[in-house]
């Protein structure tokens, strides 16, 4: 497990300043990678299976930050 750093900026405080178009299209990169992702999982060629989750978690991310900037406005 990973300790925290200070000095590191978290995935979430990098996105933040996105705007909403930049975000969506960070969203509909990740789900069109993971959908590739998912086809080479079923033919067995997936060298990096941990991709998945980290897919998922920036997928969450983009779109929690999204929700929050639309309920500011």
């Amino acid at each position: 497990m990973s300790t925290y750093r200070k000095d590191k900026p978290s995935a979430a405080s990098t996105l933040r300043p996105l705007a909403a178009a930049e975000l969506q299209k960070r969203v509909r990169e990740a789900r069109e990678e993971l959908l590739q992702l998912r086809l080479r999982k079923a033919t067995g060629a997936v060298e990096n299976s941990a991709r998945f989750r980290a897919l998922r978690r920036d997928i969450a991310r983009c779109l929690t930050i999204l929700a929050a900037q639309a309920k500011q406005k």
